[in-house]
This record gives C-alpha cells, sequence and structure tokens, in this order.
C-alpha cells in the first residue's frame, strides 16, 4: 500500500456492525508512500498513526 499525504484512506468494519472510518493522511513516514501514516478522522477530527490491514484501501487525492 502506498500513499502520500492529502490521499484518503476508508477502513472498512472488521465485524458485523462496525462502521467504516474515512480519513485524510496528514504525514507519510516513508518517502516512497509506504505506512504508517498520520491520518486525521473525518468523524471525530481525531489524528492517529496507522498501519493499514487489509481491510483499509487509499483513495487518491486529485493531483
Amino acid at each position: 500500500m502506498f500513499a502520500r499525504i492529502g490521499d484518503r484512506i476508508v477502513v472498512e468494519g472488521k465485524h458485523l456492525g462496525d462502521t467504516r472510518r474515512i480519513g485524510v493522511i496528514t504525514a507519510v513516514a516513508h518517502a516512497d508512500g509506504r505506512p504508517p501514516y498520520e491520518v486525521r478522522w473525518l468523524d471525530d477530527g481525531r489524528t492517529s498513526m496507522i498501519v493499514p490491514g487489509p481491510e483499509a484501501r487509499i483513495e487518491k487525492a486529485a493531483p
């Protein structure tokens, strides 16, 4: 998985009843775009550092 600042990350729930989370990548730890990523979550405005699993996907920002 590769991302850049400004891309969105969508994390699907793992279990029945879990909600989807959407965030904006605000920092990338590696120059080539590999995780971990710092993400500002749109649902609560909090920021966290994540290493996405298979339930996540990147939506590229417009150039």
